[in-house]
């Protein structure tokens, strides 16, 4: 009997946990940052999956102009690329050879249409590449889409907008992905805050370009 209790127990532990990520930290862990107004825009890149099975939005505010957080965008990328400005170290122990540039390297910034950015296992291909407003790549497999928008603001600063659009089908996708949403979002928002330094300093005129 106690046996069963435990295991009715456990059972019902499990599903409150399930129902409160679900309806509470799942949110938090996918709009890190946005505004509802974000979260529920209609952006650049959005085209490019439209029947998504997951999107997650996360947003930072930027003292700087878009034209000095573009530059970080369209380098981003495994060496020579400019690194994710995140925690290179995990990157490298999955093989992706990061290496986060502190300098805009001119090599990577004038981006074509169709080019191709390795990411690990991911052959992602560059979609849109407009200066000062959106960068996107999409996964050749056209299951994922990472898009960038960049909003200029009357006050001087912008809003740094990073959409990710996500097809799964696979149940194992769908199960896997779970746990790589808490993931991300530590990654993500290590990324977003290193893009902000860079820019902050290039506004401030500390930032020096590099050929590569």
């Amino acid at each position: 009997m106690r046996t069963r209790a435990a295991i009715v127990v456990g059972g019902l532990a499990s599903a409150a946990a399930a129902v409160v990520y679900q309806w509470f930290l799942r949110r938090l862990i996918l709009t890190w940052g946005a505004t509802p107004d974000e979260v529920s825009a209609a952006l650049r890149g959005d085209e490019l999956l439209p029947g998504a099975d997951g999107v997650s939005t996360r947003a930072i505010t930027v003292a700087a102009q878009p034209q000095q957080v573009y530059p970080w965008l369209v380098q981003m990328g495994p060496d020579p690329r400019g690194g994710a400005y995140t925690y290179d170290w995990v990157e490298n122990l999955l093989g992706l050879h990061m290496h986060s540039s502190d300098v805009v390297l001119d090599a990577f910034q004038h981006p074509t249409i169709g080019t191709e950015v390795d990411l690990g296992p991911n052959r992602m291909i560059i979609e849109i590449a407009n200066p000062g407003e959106a960068f996107a790549i999409r996964s050749a497999d056209g299951n994922w889409v990472w898009a960038f928008t960049i909003v200029d603001r009357a006050d001087g600063t912008c809003r740094l907008i990073s959409r990710n659009r996500y097809r799964l089908p696979r149940l194992r996708d769908r199960i896997g992905m779970l746990p790589m949403e808490a993931g991300s979002l530590i990654m993500e928002r290590k990324m977003l805050l290193g893009i902000r330094h860079r820019a902050e300093h290039m506004h401030d005129g500390a930032a020096v370009r590099r050929l590569r």
